[in-house]
């Protein structure tokens, strides 16, 4: 039976960005409040969840949030055709920037990014050492028998067979938090690669938004990747 297992927590921190006016949108009829925003796929259930909630207290108040990742989010802050926006990494200097209005930013979730793999007969859990994540996403470690698994998984019986690399295709901030933490792990990482919202990946397959990673490794034999923990 092929299993995806979640292990090893990251810290994520969901940042919201707020304009500092209104923009423009299509104008609500004039005893309604509609508030636009759009970003992060991480956020959006409790998002979903707390929007409704005040709708339901306030119908008067319709808040629109469209999950399209964070990349996304900070696009349309900074173009103003939201009112706000939402990333799990904050957003540089120079994109502050290049905002039409001035930009706030505030936390308002924590959760985790996590890696995940689909290894067809292992049972147990696979413990990865920061090491063996640098490799493994450097194109370095290629096969779930090499010796860097052994020393963190002592009496699991990991087959010799090629890792499939699954990574985030669109820009997002779960990829920031990843590839921040690799960065923090190998100095190879950080000088080769980087921490984005997007990079340039060394190897791997691309899925689009965190739905897109998890659906490509529970579909894939031997794969692992990285998605946010809920």
């Amino acid at each position: 039976m092929k299993r995806v297992v979640l292990i090893l927590a990251l810290a994520l921190l969901g940042i919201s960005c707020a304009g500092s006016e209104r923009t423009q949108a299509a104008a609500p009829p004039a005893d309604q409040i509609l508030i636009n925003g759009a970003g992060a796929t991480f956020p959006y259930p409790i998002y979903s969840k707390w929007f409704n909630e005040y709708h339901r207290k306030f119908p008067q108040i319709q808040i629109n949030y469209q999950s399209i990742g964070s990349g996304g989010g900070i696009r349309q802050v900074i173009e103003g055709t939201v009112d706000f926006g939402a990333t799990d990494g904050p957003m540089t200097d120079e994109q502050l920037k290049q905002a039409k209005t001035k930009i706030l930013h505030f936390p308002t979730a924590l959760g985790a990014v996590v890696p995940a793999y689909n290894v067809p007969g292992v049972t147990q859990e696979i413990n990865f050492t920061p090491e063996a994540l640098a490799g493994i996403f450097l194109g370095k470690i290629t096969k779930w028998s090499d010796p860097e698994f052994k020393k963190a998984n002592a009496g699991v019986n990991l087959p010799d067979k090629n890792i499939v690399v699954i990574h985030r295709s669109d820009g997002s901030g779960t990829t920031y938090v990843w590839v921040d933490y690799l960065s923090k792990v190998s100095p190879e990482w950080k000088s080769k690669v980087g921490v984005n919202t997007s990079v340039n990946w060394p190897v791997g397959l691309g899925g689009k938004g965190n739905e897109g990673v998890a659906g490509l490794i529970k579909q894939t034999p031997n794969s692992m990747g990285y998605v946010e923990l809920i």
